[in-house]
């Protein structure tokens, strides 16, 4: 059985105009990580991450579910864009005195647009699959509240709990009675979803830039700064290559070929959070350790600075393993080099960890650029064949 194939739809510029309103909360999110530099904090940022990438990557799938193009999608577009202005600008207070800021306007931005694709999805079984994500949201939701209404001391468990079901969900598909909604053949445009992710990747790396701007606009005078700054941002373009060099296309063409290309999709999404969680830890260790740059050693920045890449050189890994089945050892031997740098990186002066960065992520750029060509694509195919009767689930 072959699926049904839906037009093919190019990303709209309404759809661009909602992503760059999480440009303010990936810097909101670093700026909260460098402000209280502590094993809190981490954990804070991380809870409201999940909350950030939960909003995007739901509404995402949703339009490109339902059709921007449809009048209904564009507005429940543009009512998430306003709610999740609102929730990106209270990450700053969300710990403090201004909970409800963040949680409201997340809560609706989820509830409200699952409600409507439970009654106005295209089939049945995606309309049943949107039912199981209300029931999880009923779940969650309680526990957000609960932690907006008690104190900042209990706040974080709370939230934290909130987000564990809120990502279980996401990673499993919302499976009810231990079952989730089968999508195989189920039309789709993937390719369309793909870009979003591609193009949100983009605004990501181009948040990370703008950190980086500014640190060298208030150091400019400063060689020492101006050079560890040129191996950070040589570092990002290196983090650049590494998708978008050419291992994309194969990305692209793998979805366009497979008969379940919610799957391909799905396990996007869900990389999406370890990708976002990188570039923000590379953001804030950058900051800091330009911040002090002929020290004797790096720091907690210097760990931070080759965390960032690591989470999200193993991010991608995993999205290849687990869906392209190629192309995926030489990201976690990527990963795995910086993972054992990070753990000495500490007592490494700063020009070490910048020099060691570059190194390992300039080497794995070049590697991946000559090792993906057209011939990997059809041996990825040849392994999707071999997969393609599996009917797996959403």
């Amino acid at each position: 059985m072959t699926r049904a194939t839906p037009t093919r739809r190019e990303v709209s510029p309404l759809e661009l105009f909602f992503d760059l309103v999480f440009v303010l909360a990936i810097g909101q999110l670093t700026h909260h990580l460098t402000a209280h530099l502590s094993w809190r904090s981490a954990a804070e940022t991380l809870v409201m991450l999940v909350a950030v990438c939960g909003v995007w990557a739901f509404t995402s799938f949703e339009v490109t579910l339902l059709d921007i193009e449809r009048r209904a999608t564009r507005t429940i577009t543009l009512a998430v864009m306003g709610l999740a202005l609102f929730m990106n600008a209270g990450i700053a207070h969300a710990f403090d005195d201004g909970p409800w800021l963040f949680v409201v306007p997340m809560l609706v931005a989820l509830g409200g647009p699952a409600a409507c694709a439970a009654m106005a999805a295209p089939t049945p079984p995606l309309r049943t699959h949107f039912r199981h994500v209300l029931i999880w949201f009923a779940v969650s939701a309680p526990f957000w509240i609960a932690g907006a209404a008690l104190g900042p001391d209990i706040r974080l468990y709370c939230w934290a709990a909130g987000a564990a079901i809120d990502l279980v969900g996401t990673w499993t598909a919302h499976p009810v009675r231990g079952r989730a909604v089968p999508t195989a053949h189920l039309p789709f445009d993937a390719e369309h979803m793909l870009e979003r992710m591609r193009l949100f990747l983009i605004i990501l790396l181009g948040e990370t830039v703008l950190t980086l701007g500014r640190v060298i606009s208030d150091h400019r005078g400063e060689p020492v700064v101006l050079v560890l700054a040129l191996g950070c941002a040589t570092a990002l373009v290196c983090l650049w290559a590494v998708y978008f060099g050419r291992s994309e296309e194969l990305v692209v063409s793998h979805a366009a070929e497979i008969e379940n290309p919610i799957r391909a999709v799905h396990v996007g999404i869900n990389t999406i959070y370890g990708v976002v969680a990188g570039l923000v830890v590379f953001a804030a260790g950058s900051e800091l350790l330009l911040a002090q740059p002929v020290s004797e050693s790096a720091g907690t920045a210097g760990v931070l600075v080759l965390a960032g890449p690591m989470l999200y050189l193993l991010a991608q890994a995993i999205f290849f393993r687990w869906e392209m089945g190629s192309g995926w050892r030489t990201r976690l031997a990527g990963a795995g080099a910086l993972a054992v740098w990070a753990a000495l990186a500490y007592w490494l002066p700063p020009w070490t960890v910048i020099f060691v960065l570059v190194g390992v992520l300039l080497t794995l750029a070049v590697g991946i650029s000559r090792t993906t060509t057209p011939s990997a694509a059809g041996a990825d195919s040849g392994a999707e064949s071999h997969d393609s009767g599996h009917n797996t689930e959403l």
